[in-house]
Order: structure tokens, then sequence, then C-alpha cells
């Protein structure tokens, strides 16, 4: 079964930075793209940031040059490093992996950015 759990969130101050983790588990992930998608309060879940078993990674416009993807293979977890947040980067953070045809997602970490 797999297991996805997200933590690091909190609520911090305009300018602020936050490091989130996501620590996988049931199996090994080395080999898939793993990623952070948010949803603020009323919207629909976005991409922020995608990274492929070789540490190639993608991000959304909107957090290009504040945001970092990292991973750690040996234990199944990536990271999402952000930096000079704003408060449009209130969102619920969720981790995913999409093995075979199948997405994971995590419960979630809040993230509060109060201006």
């Amino acid at each position: 079964q797999v297991q996805l759990v997200e933590s690091g969130g909190g609520l911090v101050q305009a300018g602020g930075s936050l490091r989130l983790s996501c620590a996988a588990s049931g199996g090994s992930f080395s080999m898939f793209v793993m990623g952070w998608y948010r949803q603020a309060p009323g919207k629909q879940r976005e991409f922020v940031a995608v990274i492929s078993s070789t540490g190639s990674t993608n991000y959304a416009d909107s957090v290009k040059g504040r945001f970092t993807i990292s991973r750690d293979n040996a234990n199944n977890s990536i990271y999402l490093q952000m930096n000079s947040l704003k408060p449009e980067d209130t969102a619920v953070y969720y981790c995913n992996v999409v093995v075979g045809p199948v997405p994971y997602w995590g419960q979630g970490t809040q993230v509060t950015v109060s201006s």
C-alpha cells in the first residue's frame, strides 16, 4: 500500500521560508516522477513542481526562482524548499507520485503566508 505523508507546513510571514517534506512508503519510488501540488480555498488543485528519477525538475511559472524541489531516493523522500513566500502561496500542499496508471496523494500540509 503506497502512502505519502507530508510535513513542514505552518504559518509564516511574507518573505519567509518553509521546507516541506514528503515521506513515501509501500515500495521503492526512486524510478518514479514525484511532485508537489497545491490547492487554495475555492480553487482547483494546481501543479507546483516535479522531479524525475534522475533529478530533472520542472516548476510552475508562479514559483520559479523561489521554490526548489529535491529528492532523497535512499529515504524515499522528496522536499520543497520555499523561499520568498507570498500570501498567494497560501494553500494546502500535496505530495504526488504516479505508479503505473494510479496517482497517489498524501493528506496535505497547510501553508499559510501572512501579509
